[in-house]
Order: C-alpha cells, then sequence, then structure tokens
C-alpha cells in the first residue's frame, strides 16, 4: 500500500494499461501433498466406482452413500483450497493495483488528451482518447462520445471495463470515444465546483479536435458522474450535445416506502456532523472504502455469503470474472473533506439540487431548468443504490405540469430497465447489446425530438417487424410521449415524508453546527497524518485484501497446494445428495440473510419515521407541524423568462407562413403523427433519407435539420389549424416534383411503425389534399412561367426545385 501523501499526487500523463494477474498457481508447482487429498483420494475415489477391469462396479445403498461422502469430501476439500487460493490473487491483485500511478479498469487502449492538473483550479482528473480496436473504423463527421466515470468510492473505468460496454458500443457505431478518469488521491484544496469547471475544460478541448463533427459530444455519467456532468450543463449548457445519465440519482428524499433504506441513513445517524469527523480523522481527506461500505450494507446476503458461496461453488470456471470485478470493486478512492462535505450537505442530506437551490462561488445558479440538449434517464427497478424515484424525482421537483417542460424547451427521454441491478447497468454486457447500443446507433434521434417527456422502449425485431430494414441491429427502438402525470406514478411524491426529510435536513446543520463549534477543533489537533494513514489501513475493506495476500506468511502453502489441486481435480457429480444437500443450506442461509435485511430495512424506515415525523422535532427544527404546505416548492419562473416565452410564441406566430418545401413536410407530419404518441427509429431514418434526396446530402446539417423539427413541432402544438392553413403558401415556393415525393412520403412515414388509427387517417387525408393541391398548382405556374414568385425563393428552395 502506498504511504505517499496527499501533496504528493502525480501529474497524470496516461492511464496506464491494467495489470496482469499473476498466473494460476501462483508460486509454482508444489512438491509434496497434503495426506489423503488428490493424488491418493483421487485414486481411492475411481477405483471405488470402477471394477479391476475399469467397469462401472455395482454397489449396495450403503455403499453408494459411502461413495457420495468420499466424493463430496474430495471435492470439498479441493474447492476449498482453490477458493483460498482466489483470495489469495485477489489479495495481490488489490496491492498491485494500489501500486499504480494512476489505477483503473479500462480495458480499452488509450492515450492522454488533458490532465485536470493544468487547469487554473487544478482536480485529479483527466481526458483520454480511446484507441479503437482492430477492425473498428471510426467516422470524423460523427459527434463524439465522452464517457465520465462515477467518482463514489471505487476507481475509474467501469464505463469501458468490458467490450460490450458504453464505449464499445459507441467505438462500434463509429463514433470518437473519450473518456474522464481521476486519480485516487484529490489535489489538495479542490471542491465540486473545480471538477464542474474541469469537465467543461474537457469539453471544450473535444469541440476543438473535432471541428466537423455533426454535433455536439454525447456526455454519458454514470452515477456519480451523471448528476455531476448535469450540473457542468446546467452552468454550460452550449457545449453539449444529448446527455446520458445511468443510475445517477438527482433526487435524494425519492423513494418507494417499504424499499430504498439508504435514503435514511443520513437521518438516523444525526446528519453530516459524522462525515465531517470522519474527514477530519482521514486529516482532511474522505476514505471512498466507507462509501463501498455503504453499498455492501444494502445486500448482507450478497455481501456476507451470495458472492462469495457462487465463487467456491463454481471455482473452476468464476475466477477470472471474479477477480475482474474485485479489481474494480477494491479501487477505493479518495475526496477531500470539502467536496465530500458539500455532496452530503447539498445533496443526499439537503437535496438542493433539484429544485434550483445551488449557486456557485460566482453567483451562476445551478438549475436543471437551463440545460438544452436532451436527456437520456436510464434505471432499473432493480437498482437498490439508485432506485428509479430517485433517478426521476428532479422531474416532479422542478416542474408543476407538461407546458412548464415545454416552455423551458426542455426533452426529457426516460427508460426503466425491470431487474438490473445498479453496476449492472452500465456494465452488464447484455445491456450493453440492448440498451446502450441502441442509445448510441439512434443518439440523432434522440437529439432531434421536439420538446416533451418520452419513454423509450425496445422491442425485439422479428418476422412480424413492419420495414424492418429502417431499424437497425436487433431491436426497435421507440420513443412513446409520456405525461408529467406519468413520471409522477413512478415516483410517488409524498409531501409528508418531504416534511420528515427537510426536518432531517435542518436537525443535521444544528448537528453540524454544534460539530464544528465544540468537537471538531480538539479532533484535528489529534489527529497526525500517521493516525490518519493506520485509520485507513486498518478499515475493514482494506484489511479483508490485505491480510489474504502474500504479505501474510500463512499463505504462504495455499499456491502450491492448489496447483496440485488443479492438476488432479476430481469435480463431484451433479446428482450427489451431499452436493444438493450443500445447495440447500446455501439458500437457506441466502434466505435468512434476506429475512433480516427486510427486518433492518423496516426498523429503519419505522425509526426515521417516528422520530422526524414528531411535531416536537419538527418544531425543534424550525418548522411549523401544522403547515400542510410543500417544504420545498418547485423553482419559480423568473419574469425574464415569461417574458422570453411570450416574446418566442410572438415570433413563432410571425414565423407560421415562413419556410419552404422541408419545412412543410415535417409539419404535416407532426400534425398527423402527434395523435399517435409515439416516434419511431423506422420513421426517422426514412425522412433522413428523404431529406439527402431532396437537398443533397451536405445542404442540411443535423443541427439545422432540429431546429427545423423543433419550430415545427411548435408552431402545431401552438397553433394547429393556423399552421396547417400556411401549408399552401409554404408549398407555392416548391417545384410540383419535389411535393409529389413528400405527398406519398408522408403516410410512409407515419405507418413506417404500424398502421394509423381513425383520427390520424382523417388527419393524413386533410394534408394529402393539400399537398395534391399545391402540386397541380406548382406544376401550372411552371409551365407558364414562375414569374415574380421566384424571386422570394431562397436559395435552398430553390435547388429543391
Amino acid at each position: 500500500m502506498s504511504d505517499k501523501t496527499i501533496t504528493s499526487v502525480p501529474k497524470p500523463a496516461a492511464l496506464p494499461e491494467p495489470p496482469q494477474t499473476r498466473p494460476i498457481g501462483g508460486r509454482g508447482k508444489a512438491q509434496d501433498t497434503l495426506p489423503g487429498t488428490q493424488s491418493r483420494a483421487g485414486g481411492t475415489v475411481k477405483a471405488l466406482r470402477t471394477g479391476v477391469d475399469g467397469a462401472p462396479r455395482s454397489r449396495a445403498p450403503g455403499s453408494n452413500y459411502a461413495n457420495s461422502a468420499l466424493e463430496y469430501a474430495v471435492d470439498l476439500w479441493q474447492r476449498g483450497v482453490l477458493y483460498a487460493d482466489v483470495m489469495r490473487e485477489r489479495g495481490n491483485q488489490y496491492l498491485e493495483h494500489l501500486a499504480q500511478v494512476a489505477p483503473h479498469v479500462l480495458s480499452f487502449a488509450h492515450e492522454p488528451v488533458m490532465s485536470g492538473h493544468e487547469l487554473e483550479r487544478p482536480v485529479n482528473y483527466g481526458m483520454v482518447r480511446i484507441i479503437p480496436p482492430e477492425g473498428i473504423e471510426i467516422d470524423p463527421h460523427k459527434r463524439p462520445f465522452v464517457v465520465v466515470d462515477p467518482r463514489a468510492g471505487h476507481g475509474p473505468g467501469i464505463g469501458g471495463f468490458k467490450a460490450d460496454s458504453e464505449i464499445g458500443v459507441a467505438l462500434r457505431a463509429g463514433h470518437p470515444c473519450y473518456f474522464v478518469g481521476f486519480l485516487p488521491d484529490p489535489v489538495p484544496g479542490q471542491t465540486v465546483e473545480d471538477v464542474m469547471r474541469a469537465e467543461a475544460a474537457f469539453l471544450e478541448r473535444v469541440i476543438a479536435l473535432h471541428p466537423d463533427s455533426e454535433g455536439k459530444p454525447v456526455v454519458i455519467g454514470n452515477c456519480q458522474a451523471g448528476w455531476q456532468i448535469l450540473m457542468t450543463a446546467a452552468m454550460r449548457p452550449e457545449l453539449f450535445g444529448p446527455i446520458i445519465v445511468a443510475g445517477a440519482p438527482l433526487s435524494y428524499w425519492a423513494g418507494w416506502p417499504g424499499k430504498n433504506p439508504m435514503r435514511y441513513a443520513g437521518g438516523l445517524l444525526g446528519g453530516s456532523w459524522l462525515t465531517a469527523l470522519t474527514s477530519d480523522l482521514g486529516a482532511g481527506r474522505f476514505d471512498g472504502a466507507w462509501l463501498v461500505q455503504n453499498f455492501e450494507n444494502l445486500n448482507p446476503a450478497n455481501t456476507l455469503w451470495t458472492k462469495q458461496y457462487d465463487l467456491f461453488s463454481k471455482i473452476d470456471t468464476e475466477r477470472e470474472r471474479y477477480l475482474g470485478f474485485e479489481r474494480y470493486w477494491g479501487g477505493h478512492v479518495f475526496l477531500n473533506d470539502i467536496e465530500m462535505q458539500y455532496l452530503v450537505d447539498n445533496l443526499f442530506v439537503g437535496n438542493r439540487l433539484s429544485s434550483a437551490e445551488l449557486i456557485t462561488s460566482d453567483g451562476i445558479r445551478i438549475d436543471l431548468r437551463n440545460i438544452r440538449s436532451p436527456i437520456l434517464v436510464f434505471c432499473s427497478k432493480g437498482d437498490n443504490i439508485t432506485p428509479p424515484p430517485q433517478a426521476l424525482g428532479w422531474i416532479t421537483d422542478l416542474y408543476r405540469d407538461d407546458d412548464e417542460v415545454r416552455a423551458h424547451d426542455q426533452t426529457i427521454i426516460y427508460a426503466v430497465h425491470d431487474s438490473i441491478g445498479h453496476l449492472g447497468i452500465f456494465v452488464s454486457g447484455s445491456v450493453g447489446r440492448k440498451e446502450h447500443q441502441e442509445f448510441a446507433t439512434n443518439i440523432e434521434l434522440l437529439d432531434l425530438l421536439p420538446s416533451g417527456i418520452y419513454e423509450a422502449e425496445l422491442h425485439d425485431k422479428g418476422p412480424e417487424t413492419l420495414n424492418p430494414e429502417l431499424a437497425f441491429g436487433d431491436y426497435v427502438l421507440s420513443l412513446e410521449k409520456r405525461r408529467l402525470d406519468d413520471i409522477r406514478e413512478i415516483v410517488q411524491p409524498d409531501t409528508e415524508s418531504d416534511r420528515r426529510f427537510a426536518a432531517a435536513a435542518r436537525i443535521s446543520e444544528i448537528n453540524l453546527s454544534l460539530y464544528r463549534s465544540f468537537v471538531q477543533p480538539w479532533v484535528r489537533a489529534a489527529v497526525t497524518p500517521q493516525s490518519a494513514l493506520w485509520l485507513q489501513r486498518m478499515h475493514s475493506l482494506r484489511l479483508s485484501y490485505d491480510l489474504v495476500s502474500d504479505r501474510n506468511p500463512w499463505m504462504g502453502w495455499i499456491a502450491q497446494q492448489a496447483q496440485t489441486q488443479r492438476e488432479n481435480r476430481q469435480p463431484v457429480s451433479a446428482d450427489n445428495p451431499f452436493l444438493q444437500a450443500q445447495g440447500m443450506m446455501s439458500r437457506a442461509i441466502e434466505g435468512t440473510l434476506d429475512q433480516w435485511r427486510i427486518w433492518r430495512d423496516n426498523a429503519y424506515e419505522q425509526t426515521f419515521n417516528a422520530i422526524y415525523g414528531s411535531p416536537w422535532v419538527q418544531a425543534w427544527a424550525g418548522m411549523n407541524a401544522r403547515d400542510v404546505t410543500e417544504p420545498r416548492q418547485h423553482p419559480g419562473t423568473t419574469p425574464e423568462h415569461q417574458a422570453f416565452v411570450a416574446a418566442e410564441i410572438e415570433r413563432l406566430r410571425a414565423d407560421i407562413a415562413e419556410g419552404g418545401l422541408i419545412e412543410a413536410g415535417i409539419r404535416a407530419t407532426y400534425y398527423v403523427g402527434s395523435l399517435r404518441g409515439s416516434i419511431d427509429e423506422r420513421g426517422f431514418n426514412l425522412i433522413q433519407t428523404l431529406c439527402k434526396h431532396c437537398l443533397g446530402e451536405s445542404d442540411l446539417s443535423p443541427a439545422e435539420l432540429r431546429q427545423m423539427i423543433r419550430k415545427q413541432a411548435n408552431l402545431v402544438r401552438l397553433d394547429p389549424k393556423g399552421a396547417i392553413a400556411a401549408l399552401p403558401e409554404l408549398l407555392a415556393r416548391a417545384h410540383a416534383h419535389g411535393i409529389e415525393l413528400w405527398g406519398p412520403a408522408i403516410e410512409r412515414l407515419l405507418a413506417a411503425g404500424g398502421a394509423l388509427d381513425d383520427a390520424a387517417q382523417e388527419r393524413l387525408r386533410e394534408v394529402k389534399a393539400v399537398f395534391d393541391a399545391a402540386a397541380h398548382r406548382t406544376d401550372g405556374a411552371a409551365r407558364h412561367g414562375l414569374g415574380a414568385a421566384e424571386a422570394a425563393v431562397p436559395s435552398r428552395q430553390k435547388d429543391i426545385r
């Protein structure tokens, strides 16, 4: 373990390649075997199973039982030795990982682009460019992807941990990729605000490196990185393309009753004073191992039994997977005391992000409504760290109704997985091949969506799928229109619950003030760098790695014995009654621990509700116990924004007759398609092809198409009848050939995902009649000369003709 202090953090020239673990067997071949193990017991078991000539021996029931017991005993001993050897390798791997300057678990080759140490306010973050694997070609015109890894106790690299990861699918889709990681030790004095500004600087560099890109970078933030990039996007919205946040908590008081116990921890511990104490005992650094331990405490059955038993019971196949994951899980990192205190006070306990209460040191309000890019929120019902209410609750915290969402011109897409766990959201190979693959492939569709709320749904592509050639991959992405009420149904906001959390937040402020006034000076005076290092090394999670490694002389015989057992491996048969009994015992232990977890979590919730729901406690916290209003008001809309919205509406009304063929086609398509309630990738791919056919490939950029689609959608929403009534004026500026092309194409665009209902069919007939009439009028005008009308046609519409 490194003895370096926080003042000796090196500059990250690059994230080095992950170290190779020691070959199986560690110290080489054993010279001897233990009495009664492989060489002798294995031969005994074989002799009992067969006769002299090698044929199966018939056995009496008692003999069968004895043979099964011996067979199981040999296998049990072998698995025990092999399990201990994997634990030894795990400990050695942990120590090798710590010895690296920039430890990570990134599985892709990379080169350094920018170090956070170069900035005016240095940070321990850095950015690298991902070098595409052999056989993958990158399109320089495609918008780059930037994956930002979470700094929540573990080291960097989880976003590129596997080939089927967020980085992997983006590379296969032809996008340039960048990765933002960090060093284990923060720069002294580094703040959350400094990290936000560093992320903005990284994006500025990426934009400068890709001047020919078709759009601003796609930014992916996992877990902790999700809320951090959204804060950065609220501060610098002009730097971002579509934003994907996976498993990122944004509304920290939200949760389902009877579930999600982590949200109660701050209140049950008396608030954030304990965070300050932990940082003080660490000499100004907060040990990320405490965060990891919080995660492990959520599921004691998995932590104490299932994870280890799965390795033990499948020791012949699980070694590589287990060691690969443990390299990430054991890579604990540190945060500055000022960083961690900010997070706990303002997010985890204070919950100020989703109500626009945070203000930067230079007076900028961090309001997520300022974000102009589409936001895709990916969460899972199986995630007990970031449940869907915490991932989506910020929407109901910020907005009262759907009109407010549209007034702020914000596009929000969400996808809820049924079962995957927290890490699986951004690590699982199956999720990478499905959800992340579809998101990366259809990122331009997400960027073109009109403002509003949508749910992303993936459907298997099969023989019954209509127009399968218009959908890439094995799935069809459908974006279903949703309302704020649909989000409320998931989040289930509860005013009484919010009052209890508000009381806990105020009590936290009181306790923190008491600690800082009367205890903190004594603690800081007593703590030394040596005592902080000793406490760090004695953390139970670190000891579990350190003690079971080659540093421990008692582990010396394990490597030799494990090699012998592998060479003489005698796996027990699957129908062995003792093996089956072992499985039953394991399930019983797991069930018992699960029952304990349920009882514990219910006790947490009931205790929290009883304490902070008490009128006495709320009064002590300065709250009116009889007040029935929401403790967290929706952030207000400024007069300036109201004036902006009014001016935008007037501008739209004035532009209702502006445009040409493309504007008319998009307007008509949205007018009919708005009744369907969904947007399909097949229709989007078709409209892109149609626009290129009409305009030429280089005449209409994605940014121009995005602006055009959003404007026409807003016009139809504002005044549907007036928008359609103005279509003849728009079509008068186009040639008959272009109109004849768009007329039938509108029907194909809308029917690409399925049949239209009666109301949509009626609207379709209405717009087709307008297009047919315009085609006849334009054709007649062409035969008699365009006259003065031609002079008013913009150059782009003349090219269409």
